[in-house]
This record gives structure tokens, C-alpha cells and sequence, in this order.
């Protein structure tokens, strides 16, 4: 092969591969986008149960091709707290089944009919330019993603076939299983893609291409890209907790040991290909594929039962840090290429933060009701906490709504109004604690009957909030009428107390001192009512 040839040779080989990963990146990013609301079900139905999770994960990888994508996922989930290890050693053992059917596909380009498919690529972007609506358009450029990917795969054949000689003779001479195991690795791992690898290779075979002497030296790289897979996930988690660093430490220790043991029955049995998948199928692409189905597979049933112990092995090899605990936020880098899952953790954070502002609100009523001037520094501590979990919010909302679909809006401007409400319980909160003071300093005195009716109205309060919690993670518009009512009886009791409270000073059984206390009080209290019945009108 002359220079020219060479040259010529990579140009076209990476101008399919090219294209092959532009179509890939088409179809996994809009597939991504239109199926994140079924990701989020799929996810949040994680069970103990381990056949389950498997199911799960290999679903989602299958569903947006991916399972690099799948595993960043799963290591996002574990260090915000939603999923454990357990759950996820057993979704990342599906994700790698799911990620064979990439490969499947590749397989396909073996038979003729898939000339045909590639005019996909020109019916996908004429979709996608002349619809309006944007669900049809991101299933046209799936379309066009699918279509490009037999184009690049055609491309990368016809490049080898046009040099075929040359090329099948620099791959005779490599047949040495540790360095093909490792340049497996090495090129999944440069690429951040085993689908894209595999794919390769089955071009190369579609282009009657073989390594080494053509026996089990093909498997040895399909095996190390199994390992090279694990890149992605341990990139992910390389700056996240400690649950996420052991996700990803799951991840290659399950990939490792799978590719391990069945390079040691490859080395042993030299004609495993020849007396297997080779007698089985009769397409060289379709046994490469079948046999990267048939290794996860394997691996995923000798394993599934150890998954306890791969938790354990990560909890010895990850140790907890010391330097404190970290705040349990639920926002997470990686839930930003989702706008529904970012969402979906922005809600759950949500109520964190209302918790945290409820939690002032009653730390400042007992500093108030028990005239404790030590509960009021804890109420404002509580109160700065809210502020930062609020801060933390706002900058996530700002960054998803840059990136975010118009459809996705709506619901980011109701979180942007839902932290404005929730701030103001932890501002009435404040209120309390002022109150506090000047009932102490002024030795100002309510009766047992009014403090009576003051926590009866909280406990009111309590109830609502009760109820808006519910909304807001159930998304249950049915407790919304509960919740009106609620608020209604909240209403009512203010007016009743004041009512009562002007009597009294009518009757010279209250010092008018106590009057701007009380009032202002019980309308901050009925405000608060307000607040929460935003908040659950809005999400519910």
C-alpha cells in the first residue's frame, strides 16, 4: 500500500466513522430528550428486587443507546441519594446487556435490505425541516440518526474492501490476545464509546476482514471493550460523593471481572468462535454481535447474585470521608442533559427546603410561645441554611433554563415562584424570633386560652403543609380541595382571633402593648397559609 493509499484509505475510513458517530449522537441525544419522562418512570419504580433493576437498566440503555449514558445516570441518582448501591449494581449489570443492541443494529449491515434503510438519513432531516412540531422533529433527526449510522458503516466497509489485501495483512500479524485485550480498552476508552468500537469491528467483518487467524482474537477486543466502557461512568464520579465514586467502582469491577473470565475460557478453549457462534450464525457481523449479547448476558447471571458482595468490596475500597458530612443536596451536574429528571431533582430539593423553613418557622413560634431567647439563634441558623440551599437552587435553574426546551419553562418558572413562597416562610420565621424579643423585653403576657388558640392555629398550619407536601410529590391535583379548605379554616381562625383579641382589649383584659405583637402574629401566620397553597397550586 503506497502513501497515497494509506492516505486515501483514512480519510475515508474516518470519514465513515464520522459519520457513523454523528448518527449515533442523533440518536442517542434526541431518542434522550423524547424518552427522559420515561427514563424518570422507568427509574422511579427501583425495587429491592434484583431481576427488576436489571430489567430497568437494560431498558433505559436500549431505549436511548447509550449505556454511558445510562451509567452517568445511575451515578447521579446514587449520590443524590434517590437510589442505593445495591439497586444500582443491578441496573448497571442491565445497562450493559441494553448497550448490545447497538451492536445488533451495526449487525444488520451485513444484509443487503439495509441499503435501503440508509435513504432514512434524507426522510429523517426532510422531517425534521418541514414539521413544526418539535416531538415530530426530534423523531425526524432519529430518523436521520438511524440512517446515517448504515451510511457510515457502508462507508467504513467499502474503505476496507477497496484495500482489503493490504489491510487483511497487518491484522493477520496481530494476534496476540493481551495487546488486542488492551486495545479494546484503549480505544473505547479514547472514543468513550464500545458501541462505536463494536462497530468498527463488524464493519471490518462485513468487509470480509478478519484478526489474526480469524478464531477467538476478534473477542479479545470486544472483551477489552467492555472494560474501556467503564471511562465514562469513572469520569462521572470522579468529583462526586462517596455512594457515586462507588457506583462507578461497581461499574469496572463488574466489567473487569466478566471480561477476565472469559479471557481466560478464550485462552483456553482456541476454537471456542469456530465451535460456537461461527457454527450458530452464519453472517461474521451477526456472531460478533450475538457474542457481545451472549458475554453480558453471562455475566450479568453469575454475577447478579454476588451484587451484595460487589457493594461490599466498594465500601472497603471507598472509605467514607471524614472531613464531615456533606450536604444531602439533590441537585446533581448530570441531571442538567435531562430538563425531566433535572426537574424531578429540583422538586425533591424543594422539599428539602421547605423542611428546612418549616423548621425555623417552628423553632422561632417555640422561642416565641416558650419565651426561650436560646431557640432564636437556632432559628436564624435554620434560616441561613434555607438561604443557601435557595442560592443553590436559583444558580441550578438559571444553568437547566439555558439549556431547556420551551415546553420545560413552565415548570421552571413555577420552581423560580415555589422558592420565592418558601422564602418567605423562613422571612415569617424571622418575624417570630423579633416577636420573641419584644414580648420578652416588653414583659408582655398572653394568656394560657390565647396561646391555646395560637398553637391550634400552627397546628393548622401544620396540617396544610401536611397536605402541600403530599401535592408536591405525589402531583396529586385531588388533594387540592383539602388543601383549600384547609387554608380557608386558616383564614377563619385569624379572623376569629382578632376578633376575640379586640374584645379583650375592650374589656381591659389585655394590655393594648400586646396588641401589635398578636396581630401581626396571626397575620403572619395566615400569610404563611397563603404561601403553602401557592406552592401546592402550583405543582400539584
Amino acid at each position: 500500500m503506497t502513501i497515497s493509499q494509506l492516505s486515501l484509505f483514512a480519510v475515508r475510513l474516518l470519514a465513515g466513522t464520522g459519520v457513523f458517530l454523528v448518527g449515533v449522537h442523533l440518536l442517542t441525544a434526541n431518542i434522550g430528550q423524547l424518552a427522559t419522562g420515561k427514563i424518570k418512570e422507568l427509574f422511579g419504580r427501583t425495587a429491592d428486587r434484583r431481576l427488576v433493576n436489571v430489567g430497568l437498566g437494560a431498558a433505559a440503555t436500549a431505549l436511548i443507546q447509550s449505556s454511558g449514558v445510562t451509567t452517568v445516570l445511575i451515578v447521579g441518582f446514587v449520590n443524590v441519594g434517590v437510589m442505593n448501591l445495591y439497586q444500582a449494581a443491578a441496573m448497571i449489570m442491565g445497562a450493559n446487556i441494553g448497550t448490545t443492541v447497538t451492536a445488533q443494529i451495526a449487525a444488520l449491515s451485513a444484509f443487503p435490505v439495509t441499503t435501503y434503510i440508509q435513504v432514512l438519513a434524507f426522510a429523517g432531516i426532510m422531517i425534521s425541516m418541514i414539521c413544526k412540531r418539535d416531538a415530530w422533529k426530534k423523531a425526524g433527526l432519529i430518523l436521520a440518526g438511524l440512517g446515517l449510522i448504515f451510511v457510515g458503516l457502508s462507508l467504513m466497509s467499502d474503505a476496507m474492501k477497496a484495500n482489503r489485501d493490504a489491510i487483511q495483512s497487518i491484522f493477520e500479524t496481530v494476534s496476540n490476545p493481551f495487546l488486542l485485550l488492551l486495545a479494546g480498552v484503549f480505544l473505547t476508552a479514547l472514543v468513550q464509546s464500545s458501541s462505536a468500537i463494536t462497530s468498527v469491528i463488524i464493519a471490518m467483518s462485513v468487509a470480509g476482514l478478519t484478526v489474526g487467524s480469524g478464531g477467538n482474537e476478534v473477542l479479545y477486543i470486544i472483551l477489552g471493550t467492555n472494560i474501556g466502557s467503564c471511562v465514562t461512568a469513572l469520569m462521572s464520579s470522579a468529583t462526586a460523593g462517596t455512594n457515586a465514586r462507588r457506583a462507578g467502582l461497581i461499574h469496572l469491577m463488574f466489567n473487569t471481572l466478566g471480561s477476565a473470565l472469559f479471557f481466560a475460557v478464550l485462552l483456553c478453549w482456541p476454537g471456542f468462535m469456530e465451535a460456537t457462534f461461527r457454527r450458530w450464525f452464519p453472517a461474521p457481523a451477526t456472531q460478533i454481535a450475538m457474542f457481545h449479547t451472549f458475554f453480558n448476558v453471562t455475566c450479568t447471571v453469575l454475577f447478579l447474585p454476588l451484587c451484595g458482595w460487589f457493594v461490599r468490596v466498594s465500601e472497603l475500597m471507598v472509605r467514607d470521608r471524614r472531613a464531615g458530612p456533606a450536604a444531602a443536596t439533590y441537585l446533581d451536574e448530570r441531571m442538567l442533559s435531562s430538563a425531566s429528571l433535572a426537574i424531578s431533582q429540583l422538586e425533591r430539593e424543594l422539599v428539602r427546603l421547605s423542611d428546612t423553613a418549616m423548621d425555623a418557622f417552628r423553632t422561632g413560634y417555640r422561642a416565641f410561645a416558650e419565651q426561650d431567647r436560646e431557640l432564636i439563634e437556632p432559628t436564624h441558623r435554620l434560616i441561613d441554611q434555607a438561604g443557601e440551599i435557595s442560592h443553590g437552587m436559583v444558580n441550578y435553574l438559571i444553568r437547566l433554563s439555558a439549556k431547556s426546551k420551551l415546553e420545560d419553562e413552565r415548570a421552571i418558572s413555577n420552581l423560580h415562584n415555589n422558592l420565592g413562597d418558601i422564602m418567605r416562610i423562613a422571612e415569617i420565621a424571622d418575624n417570630l424570633t423579633k416577636y420573641a424579643q419584644r414580648t420578652m423585653d416588653g414583659n408582655l403576657d398572653f394568656s394560657d386560652s390565647v396561646k391555646k388558640d395560637l398553637d391550634g392555629m400552627v397546628g393548622r398550619v401544620e396540617d396544610l403543609y401536611g397536605l402541600t407536601k403530599r401535592a408536591v410529590l405525589e402531583r396529586d391535583p385531588l388533594l387540592l380541595p383539602r388543601i383549600d379548605r384547609v387554608e380557608e379554616d386558616i383564614d377563619g381562625l385569624r379572623r376569629k382571633l382578632i376578633d376575640s383579641h379586640i374584645q379583650r382589649l375592650n374589656a381591659g383584659a389585655c394590655r393594648a402593648e400586646s396588641s401589635g405583637v398578636f396581630i401581626n402574629l396571626v397575620s403572619n401566620l395566615e400569610r404563611l397559609g397563603d404561601h403553602l397553597t401557592y406552592i401546592a397550586h402550583t405543582t400539584a
